[in-house]
């Protein structure tokens, strides 16, 4: 009987999904990330910049190796602060400049009750005033529903 035990627990080991957890382990710069896509790669990395225009950035980047031998990011999360980042239509042009896109690129959308802008892959709101998130996710892995879930996933720690 524990033969069998063991050869069922290591399948059901075996055949479980790879990827992280849904959620991440360390609060990023003050927010919990508490949904990750599996699948995610498990390859995590943390950043601290400052772009430019006193904003302060915090990010935490998943990627994963691909078969020709470089890496591709599936999922960033980032945490800006600045004092210049007073309201929505301040983070969208700011994000504008940084990401070099057009300001009217993004469609309003809703980030939980805080009204956010969303684009291709890409979502951003203002959590309080000086205080965003940002999100990207490779489309081409992970449905839109995903970005959803990991941006009304981002809390307070």
């Amino acid at each position: 009987m524990c033969t069998t035990l063991r050869i069922l627990v290591a399948l059901v080991l075996a055949l479980a999904p790879a990827g992280p957890s849904t959620a991440a382990e360390e609060p990023l710069d003050g927010f919990a990330i508490e949904h990750v896509p599996r699948g995610a790669g498990p390859s995590v990395s943390e950043f601290a910049y400052e772009p430019d225009e006193g904003i302060r950035c915090a990010s935490r980047v998943w990627e994963r190796a691909t078969g020709d031998g470089g890496h591709s990011v599936d999922l960033t999360v980032v945490v800006l602060r600045g004092a210049s980042l007073t309201s929505l239509g301040q983070l969208r042009s700011f994000m504008a400049r940084h990401h070099e896109r057009a300001p009217g690129s993004w469609s309003e959308v809703m980030v939980g009750a805080r009204p956010g802008l969303r684009a291709d892959g890409h979502v951003f709101w203002l959590m309080e005033p000086g205080v965003a998130v940002s999100v990207t996710i490779d489309t081409g892995r992970f449905g839109p529903g995903e970005l959803t879930a990991v941006a009304e996933g981002v809390r307070p720690a």
